[in-house]
């Protein structure tokens, strides 16, 4: 005599798996005035696949990185990154896409901050800085690995708004000369001169003591 088996909680039955297709949706072309002056909450409702940043307002697009660019920017988050794991550090390292509000103006509403950016690499001490939708205040340290399309608003807009913020050291790295500058703020609130490292030297990282970077390694292919 046969009997059937009861099935156990832990048994599926054998059914084929239902497809559904869900028709694929685009998402919206946005025609923004480039002209216009934007705040943060205007950013809020950009949902595209454009990258775009924002100082004093005005709408800066960008683009993929090249793979050396990338390449040292990866580099770069993993050196920074273990120190601060080997020594116990407090400190959060970050790599865009990650945005970084600057409230130059002193307020912290979404629609009174005119400043956005996506710093290559950034270092946040204080972390009562950070949230859920990035960094708002200035960071301890800001890496902008110089691209042909980037490299007039790093050296100038960057540079200007950084100092401004109060960002405590900034680097600039030019990955065709292979150089490093690292410009250091200073009591008056100003940027020094800079310091200009080459490939075949270490570069210290000033907000970390011990910490020094190979460039030889870093702009290792």
């Amino acid at each position: 005599m046969s009997t059937k088996k009861k099935p156990t909680e832990y048994e599926i039955p054998e059914e084929k798996p239902t497809i559904v297709e869900e028709p694929f949706m685009p998402l919206p072309t946005l025609n923004l005035d480039m002209s216009k002056r934007y705040t943060y909450a205007d950013y809020l409702t950009w949902i595209d696949d454009q990258r775009r940043e924002l100082i004093d307002g005005f709408i800066y697009l960008m683009s993929a990185p090249k793979r050396i660019h990338a390449q040292i920017t990866r580099e770069l988050n993993v050196f920074i990154g273990s120190f601060i794991k080997k020594n116990k550090g407090k400190c959060q390292v970050y790599h865009a896409p990650f945005d970084v509000r600057i409230p130059i103006e002193g307020s912290k509403e979404d629609d009174k901050i005119y400043n956005i950016v996506q710093p290559d690499i950034c270092v946040i001490c204080d972390l009562s800085k950070l949230d859920d939708r990035g960094c708002i205040g200035a960071p301890d340290l800001i890496v902008e690995v110089l691209s042909p399309s980037t490299a007039q608003k790093d050296w100038s807009k960057k540079f200007n708004l950084y100092e401004e913020a109060g960002v405590r050291e900034y680097w600039i790295i030019d990955p065709k000369a292979k150089t490093v500058h690292v410009f250091l703020l200073q009591p008056d609130n100003m940027y020094d001169l800079g310091t200009i490292y080459e490939c075949n030297e270490k570069a210290p990282v000033h907000i970390f003591e011990g910490l020094e970077i190979d460039l030889k390694e870093l702009f290792e292919e």
